[in-house]
């Protein structure tokens, strides 16, 4: 399968029939609509918050930090482009670990006492570029992603150094757990509980607005949720598996009085996928029949069942949580379904679908969860492989309610202003769209800092950016 380059489809009629040939049942006006008239710019009330436009700045894993979790000056650098982008939800803007174990790699943020007051930094530096572009910065509503990696720790180099709530068949073999003593206990579970309380105390006191307690992409907070196996009060019922959410959710609250808190969420996930025949991707064999693994999955490994999703948000509901980011998959092992791109990174396979058709199942995904919670506030994912018809599918989903606000990650490396030059009626710069070359994570996996290498200047005339082509031409063998 070719999939044919989204920038080559130029009319709305071509768009249109392009996607139902691939099966990709996508909303999308055939006219985009600019400046105040457009649905994007409609205002949105959350609770004490009147956000003036619907798109979100999605959170990302930096690879730029400096050795002890602190922001660089290249962290700082993404920052002020996030502030220079016209949206008015950030959420996240990074992914940022409790605490040093639980680092996904040797250069992400951590916060702590140490670095607290250079990661408010990053919050302070944002809301400058957002007021010297557009005059204002206490309309933006700005959240922190807290995390610990699990499964997929290198705190320290680029060695694995995993931690796990239980053993899987599939990850295992394929991210170095080969003892059970890599299985936390109940009690460092509850160590780690502590943990994300500080971390929130800290986070506050930097002054976020909210924290994202991550639970999406295989990470700690989503294996919780997959952990059908595992004795004990955090394993097993959908309960116990949500028990880590409540109880970290009760000591946010105690330790940060005041601190809104969000979630950002793998609704779906599969099983993990592996370069079959002629490196396409296929789903990894699993021999004990329905896979229980994936959670918001229908058994099959590739289907997905909403019933237990559903349910998580209803907790949500409960326990006064209003925000929600969707997201589906992981970029560790299935890639394809979590960040549709046409070209895959340099460690993944070849694509077994047309990424239009990943972005039509996380639209569609996060359309019903809206639908069943209408009063919860919903981000969507998944955009940026649209490319240049972003504006079009995201106007008819936001018109429609099938999400509150677009969630632009990759894009915003790339182009940041996008959602500005949007809704001041400008017409967008083409060469800074996003072509999903997926260079942002090959030159992480490789040793080399975050960034957009093919299209921001500032990393593409740098010396990573020569080593970068080099690890492709070497892949590319």
């Amino acid at each position: 399968m070719t999939p044919k380059r989204v920038a080559q489809l130029r009319t709305y009629t071509q768009f249109k029939n392009y996607c139902e040939a691939v099966g990709a049942n996508l909303p999308v006006d055939e006219l985009a609509v600019f400046g105040d008239a457009s649905p994007l710019a409609k205002p949105y009330v959350y609770r004490d918050y009147v956000l003036s436009n619907r798109f979100a700045v999605l959170p990302m894993e930096g690879w730029d930090g400096d050795a002890d979790g602190a922001p660089s000056e290249l962290t700082c650098r993404r920052w002020r482009r996030f502030g220079q982008s016209g949206a008015k939800l950030i959420w996240g803007g990074e992914a940022v670990a409790v605490r040093h174990d639980g680092r996904a790699n040797a250069r992400q943020l951590v916060i702590n006492e140490a670095t607290v007051g250079r990661i408010a930094g990053l919050r302070e530096a944002l809301i400058g570029a957002h007021q010297e572009k557009f005059g204002a910065g206490d309309e933006l509503l700005i959240g922190l992603q807290l995390t610990h990696s699990g499964r997929f720790c290198r705190p320290n180099s680029a060695k694995l150094e995993p931690v796990v709530l239980y053993r899987h068949p599939l990850l295992d073999d394929k991210f170095a757990v080969d003892d059970d003593s890599l299985i936390m206990s109940d009690a460092e579970v509850e160590r780690l509980i502590d943990d994300f309380g500080e971390a929130a105390a800290l986070t506050q006191r930097a002054g976020f607005d909210f924290i994202d307690i991550k639970h999406c992409h295989g990470y700690l907070g989503h294996e919780f949720l997959s952990a059908v196996d595992r004795p004990g009060k955090y394993g097993g019922s959908f309960e116990n598996r949500s028990r880590f959410l409540r109880e970290t959710v009760e000591r946010v609250r105690a330790r940060a009085p005041g601190l809104d808190i969000g979630v950002r969420l793998s609704a779906v996930d599969w099983i993990p996928f592996q370069a079959g025949a002629e490196r396409v991707g296929e789903p990894a064999p699993f021999m004990g029949g329905k896979y229980p693994f994936a959670f918001g999955g229908d058994g099959s490994g590739v289907g997905s069942d909403l019933s237990e999703p559903r349910k998580f948000l209803a907790l949500l509901h409960a326990l006064d949580i209003q925000l929600v980011c969707i997201t589906i998959g992981s970029p560790y092992y299935n890639f394809h379904i979590q960040r549709p791109a046409l070209f895959p990174p340099s460690d993944g396979y070849t694509l077994p679908e047309d990424p239009l058709v990943g972005v039509a199942r996380q639209i569609k995904v996060t359309a019903e969860l809206k639908a069943s919670f209408p009063d919860l506030t919903f981000v969507g994912s998944g955009y940026s492989y649209l490319q240049d018809w972003l504006p079009q599918v995201a106007q008819a989903t936001v018109r429609a309610g099938m999400t509150d606000f677009v969630g632009l990650g990759r894009m915003a490396l790339s182009y940041p202003e996008l959602p500005a030059d949007l809704l001041a009626g400008k017409t967008l710069q083409r060469k800074r769209i996003c072509r999903t070359f997926s260079d942002c994570t090959t030159a992480p996996r490789n040793g080399m800092v975050s960034g957009c290498y093919p299209l921001d200047a500032f990393y593409k005339s740098s010396a990573e950016h020569e080593r970068l082509v080099a690890v492709k031409k070497a892949a590319a063998r």
